[in-house]
């Protein structure tokens, strides 16, 4: 991908994913109790999306660096996925059912900052004119 400020926001996103992912994958339950998010008495629904999104990251990072042979999850792709995946966790947040700690409410409204402000930069890329 030739545009640098594009490559280094679909960088940026798709090692927030890999990362989140792998925590989620790997030590499912100390993530849920670190991070203070609700609690489950099974880890399927919590390694399932770990996996889904370190899946997301890699198709990102791809992406970044495309060549012709190799195409991975484009910039209008990941702002859907940012946007309804912020989007969901604040839904979650304002008329959800949660009984979350004080931490748990922190670090979600953080992850759909992060997140947002994610979407909000990779627009502003898809929106620029090219020249």
């Amino acid at each position: 991908m030739s545009d640098r400020p594009t490559s280094r926001l679909l960088a940026l996103d798709s090692i927030i994913n890999v990362v989140l992912g792998l925590v989620l994958l790997v030590v499912p339950s100390r993530a849920i109790a670190v991070l203070g998010l609700p609690e489950t008495d099974t880890f399927f629904y919590v390694t399932v999306l770990g996996a889904i999104l370190v899946g997301i990251g890699l198709a990102l990072w791809i992406e970044r660096g495309r060549t012709p042979r190799w195409r991975g999850l484009g910039m209008a792709g990941a702002i859907a996925i940012n946007l309804l995946g912020a989007g969901a966790v604040a839904a979650w947040l304002i008329v959800g059912p949660l009984d979350l700690p004080l931490r748990g409410h922190i670090v979600l409204w953080a992850v759909v900052a992060i997140v947002l402000a994610t979407a909000v930069g990779e627009m502003a890329a898809l929106l620029r004119p090219q020249s």
